[in-house]
Formats: structure tokens, C-alpha cells, sequence
């Protein structure tokens, strides 16, 4: 089925047929989560039997709008975004069949929450540089080491975790990819207090974890391969979203300025212009890559849409606060909680500008995207790495 308005007829049509069935007044959300996995209306541009039609992603917006209508119960969407938006694609992408069946339907129902063990302490920005360790033990791996910057580690069942299995190899080519039970003896989760006051973060310290072969995504020495997949959907996850125009925080910012005349000045005035061009371009350039990775999997482009949201991100929220004035300056809440998501409209100015800090350095830092541009997008020169042939036991720490 080519035709465009044909395929929309097709999944309004098995929308239809899932709410006749499974009333979402009546229906228990667990039951009716696996009926519309079942219909293919989960991913719609996933492969048939594995939660979607095999046809364009950019139909999902209007098959979500359809169930949303009617009152259809939540996935836990707003909680599970790391098992959603880069859990599941790397599955789908590298996952053998079993593996495909026995994470991708939970997962996508919010039975089982994911989260990401992949930088740590010593090795953030330069993530080839990481300790963990696996050995294999027969049909398990052993796994010892620290992660840290863990977003709902304290929520999550499962986790995608990279790991070094092989020291003697240099340090990009002895990665394994693994997908780790957070419930598993030996994985514990500290919560991590940020500047906010929140911790939103969690370190986990990982003592002789035993994870099964079974559990191994991709090939023993391929975890660097399999990562990119995740970092390139975790880019489009942060910066890549589907979002209206003057949304988020430059909506709050602008809604204030309309609000106060009395607050504004030629200065900020402009400033205020600049950033909604800004935003606006970075939101239709995201826009316009969502539609390119429409048929596969996103690439090194993405650093540039995650790096725009970040600096308009932070710029819109330092204006916010000078808006505000002396108020700015005011802090809502300093109680220390463990949110499950980040709410950057449901807080006040002083939240979202220490928040905002954090948006060049989640999902890779605003220095290492811009050498992913450099390199793979524009074709410039690497920079010179010294340590790019040697074994990684044999690297300075």
C-alpha cells in the first residue's frame, strides 16, 4: 500500500477497530495496551508483528492523535522516554529475533521502564574511555563497575549498558552492548542531588552483576556500533521532538513579555527576536530530520539539532530570569525529590535556567557534537588522537 491517503485509511480504520473492542473507558490499560501493540499501532513504522504497519513514521502524530481522542490510557511515556525514544530503535536495529519479541511489546506498554548505563565518572564526554568491566562466565557476563548522570535508574527494570569486555584492543574496539536487569543482585542505585536541589540523576555501582549471553545486543566487540545507534536516537529524543511553534521554554519567556509591557527594553526586545528566529529555525530543522530518518535510522546530523536546543534552551531561560528581575533571582522549591521526568514549564524561571545548564551536557556535550559535525557531517580533518591505536590498558588514567 503506496498511496498516502490510502495507508491513512488503513490505520484509522484499525484505530477504529481496537476502540470497538477495547472501550478505554472500560478497558484495563495493560489490555489495552497489547491490543493496539497487537494492531501494529504502536510503532507504526516498526515491522508488522513487532508493534507496527511498516509504513512512514511520520504517520505516528496522527495515529497518536486518534487514540488521544478517545480517551486511551498512557504508556508512561513521559517516564519511560530512554526505553522509547533509544532502548527500542536500538533493539529493532540490532536485536536478534528473540530479543525483539521478548523486550520490544513490554516495553512500549510501560510494563517495564528502562534506563541508560553508559557515562561515568571518568569517561563522560569521551565514553570509549569507560571502566566497566564484563568477563564472560560461561554463559554469563560479570560485570563490575560505576556509572553515573542515570536518569530514572530508581524507576527502571532494565537498562542498556555498555561495557568493556576486551582491555587489550584499543579503547573504541573492546566495547560489548548489553541489556542489564536493574533488579539483578549486585546493581545499586544513590541518587545523585543536583543544582536544582532535585535528583533527577542516579550513580549505579555494579558488583559482580551476572547478565546472560542471551542478553548480549550485537556482537561481542561491536558495543561501540550498537551505542551510535542509541546516541544518534538519544540526540533526536532531546533536540528532535515534534513541537508547535513558540512552545516550551521560549513559549513561557515570550507569554511574559507579552504580559509586561512595563519589563521590556530595546535591548531585550531583541534579544527576544533573535532567540524566537533561533528557535524557530532549530524547530523546523528538526522537523525536516524526522523526516529524512523517516525510512531508517538517524545519523550523525542529529548532533546539530540536539546543539541547537541546547543553546537556545539556555539563552531563553538566562533572558527569562533578567525579565523577571529581582524576582528572577527567587527559587521555588529546594526540596529534595527524585522526579520521574524533567518539567521545565511546571517550574518556576530560577528551575528552568539551572536546569537548562545541563541541556549542552546530557545526550553528549556541545564540544563533542560539534567535532561529530566537523568530521562526519562537513568532512573537515579529525582532530589528532593520540590514543586512537593503542590498547586501552595501556592509556594513561
Amino acid at each position: 500500500m503506496t498511496d498516502p491517503d490510502a495507508v491513512r485509511d488503513d490505520l484509522r480504520r484499525r484505530v477504529e477497530a481496537v476502540l470497538a473492542e477495547h472501550d478505554p473507558a472500560t478497558t484495563d490499560a495493560v489490555t489495552f495496551h497489547r491490543a493496539r501493540f497487537d494492531a501494529g499501532l504502536a510503532w507504526v513504522h516498526f515491522p508488522i508483528g513487532l508493534g507496527g504497519r511498516a509504513v512512514d513514521r511520520e504517520l505516528q502524530p496522527f495515529v497518536d492523535a486518534l487514540f488521544e481522542q478517545a480517551g486511551s490510557p498512557d504508556n508512561n511515556a513521559a517516564i519511560n522516554g530512554i526505553g522509547l525514544g533509544m532502548a527500542a530503535p536500538t533493539i529493532l536495529a540490532h536485536g536478534t529475533p528473540e530479543q525483539r519479541q521478548r523486550f520490544l511489546r513490554p516495553l512500549w506498554r510501560g510494563e517495564e521502564i528502562w534506563c541508560q548505563l553508559f557515562s561515568e565518572p571518568g569517561a563522560g564526554s569521551d565514553l570509549a574511555a569507560i571502566a566497566t568491566r564484563a568477563v564472560r562466565d560461561g554463559d554469563d557476563w560479570v560485570v563490575n563497575g560505576q556509572k553515573v548522570w542515570t536518569s530514572v535508574a530508581h524507576k527502571a527494570q532494565l537498562a542498556i549498558l555498555v561495557a568493556r569486555t576486551d582491555p587489550s584492543r584499543p579503547k573504541h574496539a573492546g566495547l560489548t552492548y548489553f541489556l542489564c536487569d536493574m533488579t539483578a543482585p549486585g546493581v545499586e542505585v544513590r541518587p545523585l542531588r543536583q543544582i536544582t536541589g532535585e535528583a533527577e540523576f542516579n550513580e549505579v555501582f555494579l558488583s559482580d552483576v551476572r547478565i546472560p549471553d542471551a542478553h548480549r545486543l550485537g556482537k561481542e566487540g561491536q558495543g561501540w556500533r550498537v551505542a551510535t545507534t542509541t546516541l544518534n536516537n538519544e540526540r533526536v529524543s532531546i533536540g528532535g521532538r515534534a513541537l508547535p511553534r513558540e512552545s516550551g521554554v521560549l513559549g513561557v519567556a515570550a507569554g511574559l513579555w507579552r504580559g509586561h509591557p512595563e519589563k521590556r527594553t530595546p535591548e531585550l526586545h531583541h534579544r527576544l527576536l533573535r532567540l524566537w528566529v533561533d528557535a524557530e529555525v532549530s524547530r523546523l530543522a528538526a522537523t525536516r530530520l524526522r523526516q529524512q530518518v523517516a525510512g531508517g535510522q538517524p545519523g550523525p546530523e542529529t548532533s546539530a539539532v540536539k546543539l541547537s536546543f541546547a543553546r537556545v534552551n539556555q539563552q531563553v531561560a538566562g533572558l527569562e530570569v533578567e525579565l523577571h528581575g529581582e524576582h528572577g533571582l527567587r527559587y521555588d522549591d529546594w526540596t529534595m525529590v527524585r522526579p520521574d521526568r524533567v518539567d521545565f514549564a511546571g517550574r518556576g524561571a530560577g528551575y528552568r535556567f539551572l536546569r537548562a545548564k545541563g541541556n549542552s551536557i546530557e545526550g553528549g556535550t556541545s564540544e563533542i557534537l560539534r567535532n561529530i559535525i566537523a568530521e562526519r557531517v562537513l568532512g573537515l580533518p579529525g582532530e589528532p588522537r593520540a590514543d586512537k591505536d593503542i590498547a586501552w590498558k595501556d592509556l594513561s588514567r
